[in-house]
């Protein structure tokens, strides 16, 4: 495992790679860091050169100081290990990230897994679910009450809105919760990120690169719903569903994502790198 910084416009990010290969960029979710790969780094390796890096704000990245676009941090963080066309895997948070580069730079990839991804544009005021979440995070986190907060983003994100704490496995509710203290420790960002312009959701049929979108069957409507949009606008996009899972399948059920994703980057990886 080889481990470093690379700089960015105030700021540093924290990455991880390992392994030979076309590269495969795993990123990470909102409520974790860089080590909800740890399932997928070893199987992963044995076919890629498989970075994964904190984005700012999360794990041992710095804070942001000032406004900046995540996809550029991206682009930054491509060129400082002179990456030339990657394949990235993003799970929430990321995988719009993941869909704003892809757009940003069409042929820039060999391949673009959003999982349970976030899309700039979309309407998410239908989704009751988050937003009894918001006000009650909201509310947690004013009163200080840091526990409450973070057990109120297990809940939704880990169990999802049809499951409860006995259906999902107890080293994965606590290892998620353990990422999640850790963000709304380091407290509020001084910058924001920024979407691209024109937002993604307006933007789908220009991605070119193979793409498999992927969700799990517990997660919130609106993310289920995201992820029906992007297999259907993205010009030959696939869409897998992974049942009994919500908002981090790839921490669920590792063995079946794993599966799932290497049989689609096999299908895809560049004869030569």
């Amino acid at each position: 495992m080889r481990e470093g910084y690379v700089p960015v416009p105030g700021g540093r990010l924290y990455y991880q790679e390992s392994g030979a290969g076309p590269a495969v960029i795993l990123m990470h979710a909102g409520i974790a860091d860089h080590t909800m790969w740890d399932a997928q780094v070893g199987p992963f390796s044995g076919h890629y050169r498989i970075v994964r890096y904190d984005l700012r704000g999360f794990g041992r990245s710095s804070m942001p100081e000032a406004d900046f676009m995540p996809h550029d941090d991206l682009r930054l963080l491509l060129e400082h290990l002179e990456i030339e066309k990657p394949a990235l895997v993003g799970v929430s948070v990321s995988g719009g990230i993941a869909v704003d580069f892809a757009i940003a730079h069409p042929g820039g990839l060999w391949a673009l897994v959003p999982v349970a991804a976030g899309l700039d544009g979309y309407d998410w005021s239908g989704d009751e679910s988050l937003a009894r979440f918001g006000a009650e995070e909201k509310a947690a986190i004013e009163a200080g009450d840091l526990d409450r907060a973070v057990e109120l983003n297990v809940e939704l994100w880990v169990d999802g809105p049809g499951r409860g704490p006995g259906d999902v496995d107890p080293a994965v509710r606590e290892r998620v919760r353990q990422m999640q203290r850790a963000i709304f420790e380091k407290g509020d960002p001084a910058g924001e990120a920024l979407s691209l312009e024109p937002l993604a959701i307006e933007r789908l049929d220009e991605i070119r690169a193979p793409t498999l979108a992927v969700v799990g069957d517990q997660d919130v409507p609106a993310i289920i719903e995201i992820t029906g949009i992007i297999a259907a606008r993205v010009p030959g996009a696939r869409k897998a569903i992974i049942a009994n899972a919500a908002h981090v399948p790839n921490m669920e059920h590792p063995d079946e994502f794993n599966r799932l994703v290497l049989e689609f980057l096999d299908a895809h990886a560049p004869a030569s790198y």
